[in-house]
């Protein structure tokens, strides 16, 4: 059996929203810029998405006084609409995101993410359910 060196990090958040509104807000880079970031000091300026297998999200994460910034880029493995997305990472990481429709107005969300091996793996799971929680307010405000 194929074991990678790093366990992945499973996080997940239940919102109270219909499954095609929260694949929506995840994905089109109008709503990306308004959730994408882990604190309320950085901003997601920039947002490209080509959700199709092969196709690559592109984002820009900036702490908002400027004085630190990074580009994010996955390329596409496959696309399940409103159910699943898989993408690799350029450093090879493999993210999965799953959309479980519980019910007509509620979804989960579940991530499933290689770590990173410079980060101790609480700051990395703190981090992305930074994000994912951030995601969750903005589509629970929308």
């Amino acid at each position: 059996m194929h074991s990678s060196p790093m366990t992945p990090i499973t996080i997940s958040k239940t919102i109270s929203k219909p499954v095609q509104k929260v694949w929506d807000y995840f994905n089109l880079p109008e709503h990306i810029v308004h959730w994408n970031f882990a604190h309320e000091s950085w901003h997601c300026p920039k947002a490209e998405n080509d959700l199709q297998v092969g196709g690559k999200l592109k984002t820009r994460m900036e702490a908002k006084d400027g004085s630190f910034g990074f580009d994010f880029e996955g390329t596409y493995d496959e696309i399940i609409p409103s159910k699943l997305i898989r993408y690799h990472m350029e450093d090879g990481r493999k993210v999965e995101i799953r959309f479980d429709e519980i019910d007509q107005d509620t979804t989960k969300v579940t991530e499933i993410f290689d770590p990173e091996t410079l980060n101790p793996i609480e700051m990395q799971r703190e981090g992305w359910n930074a994000i994912l929680q951030n995601f969750h307010r903005y589509v629970m405000n929308s």
